[in-house]
């Protein structure tokens, strides 16, 4: 190597560099404190998961996680701190973090009514009665029974658990989790959407190997069915072809 094209290298590792620090100090992190509450309120909600079943677990509400702790000696109730950050989660403004998506739930301590959902078999997962069960069976009706149900109704304790696991994945990056998943308080799934795989397919139904399969190019012939995150969505959601939208 030359000391011109040495020096070319040198530049651009330092732009690189440059940028990819510019990049991180763009993101904004949970604070040390918050971290720590964070990993530890999400390991009392995977056990009243637990406790409560799987597939309960997506309906049951906040009053409900935190009688269920409370009452468990091996789960035990949830600190200040712990309820401090789930009222943060649930409550500000995402759009500082890059997510402009609409709110969708108000109340933290949002009610479903067992009466308003059905629960689909072998999948875990319910959905709601009326136009979400409507359009499913349709779907597989008109595609086949190579689809299936991957995520129904996920009820405010459900969403959060999930960007709470996605946020101790990106170590408290919370830019970075709220352009992979909605917080809280924004998840379409409480309200009607729900999300759709190919048999077979597993962890990959929820990677933009979906939209690679025949099942997802029939999907998108149907006109009673959106994508809700399409490719540079307005929400800055990162791309889910998965993701059906109820209209």
């Amino acid at each position: 190597m030359t000391r011109r094209d040495f020096l070319l290298y040198s530049s651009a590792l330092t732009a690189t560099s440059l940028n990819a620090n510019l990049l991180q100090n763009d993101d904004i992190f949970l604070s040390q404190l918050e971290h720590k509450s964070l990993i530890s309120m999400n390991k009392k909600l995977t056990k009243v998961k637990h406790h409560v079943g799987y597939a309960n677990f997506n309906l049951i509400s906040y009053d409900d996680v935190l009688k269920v702790a409370k009452l468990n000696s091996k789960i035990g109730a949830f600190n200040f701190n712990e309820l401090a950050l789930i009222d943060k989660l649930f409550n500000e403004n995402p759009s500082k973090y890059g997510f402009f998506g609409e709110r969708t739930c108000y109340n933290i301590n949002n009610k479903i009514n067992k009466k308003d959902v059905i629960k689909v078999p072998r999948t875990g997962h319910y959905i709601f009665k009326g136009t979400s069960t409507q359009d499913y069976k349709r779907i597989i009706g008109d595609i086949g029974n190579t689809l299936y149900l991957t995520s129904g109704v996920r009820n405010v304790m459900k969403q959060l658990n999930l960007y709470s696991n996605k946020l101790i994945k990106l170590n408290a990056n919370i830019t970075q989790a709220s352009r992979d998943i909605a917080p809280p308080s924004h998840s379409f799934h409480t309200i009607g959407d729900f999300d759709i795989g190919k048999i077979g397919l597993g962890a990959r139904n929820f990677t933009s190997a979906f939209a690679r399969t025949d099942e997802f190019e029939a999907m998108k012939k149907l006109d009673y069915i959106e994508m809700r995150y399409t490719h540079n969505n307005s929400d800055g959601v990162r791309f889910e072809p998965w993701h059906v939208k109820i209209i």
